[in-house]
């Protein structure tokens, strides 16, 4: 079985930034590994001491509230009742041990792979803002629009978020 069956850039879209670290939540994997999420816990749960806190962890509800509202959609949920727990990279290739299937292994490989394109592209994006600055120290302050320009565009854009509630209609009246 092939380790391209998950592309990478789906199993990037999936990685959160929860607690300062990089991690998948349980129901995402399962969906890359074809399993049920309780299917995963319970394997999981069967394997308790191969999990320890830095590679696993329960979201807090404040968490799990949190990214509720940056996904905007409860369906992708369904309606759970609990927060979900949060695999860091280690904690993802224990899940190949405890699953012991063909394309566990395979998903793990595509994992593993999305890691380390992470970390290089968090690298090659922290080198470029280094050599922006030495650039930007030898010439004069003629170039600091386009330096600043720059700078914008390695910046991820902010998503507006709509208002809650009803908002008056302004007053063209004066």
């Amino acid at each position: 079985m092939s380790d391209q069956m998950v592309p990478t850039e789906t199993i990037l879209a999936s990685i959160h930034v929860i607690r300062g670290q990089r991690v998948l939540l349980d129901t995402d994997l399962a969906v890359l590994y074809g399993v049920e999420t309780k299917r995963l816990l319970q394997a999981v749960t069967r394997n308790s001491g191969r999990f320890p806190e830095d590679f696993m962890f329960r979201l807090t509800l404040e968490e799990f509230d949190s990214l509720r509202d940056a996904q905007r959609s409860e369906s992708a949920w369904g309606g759970r009742r609990y927060p979900p727990y949060a695999f860091t990279e280690q904690g993802v290739a224990m899940l190949s041990s405890v699953l012991r299937s063909e394309r566990a292994v395979a998903v793990n490989i595509g994992i593993m792979r999305a890691f380390v394109r992470l970390r290089e592209m968090l690298r090659s994006n922290k080198e470029l803002a280094l050599r922006l600055d030495d650039l930007e120290a030898k010439y004069d302050s003629q170039f600091a629009v386009v330096f600043d320009a720059i700078r914008q565009l390695m910046t991820p854009p902010m998503t507006p978020r709509n208002p809650v509630g009803f908002t008056a209609p302004e007053d063209s009246s004066g």
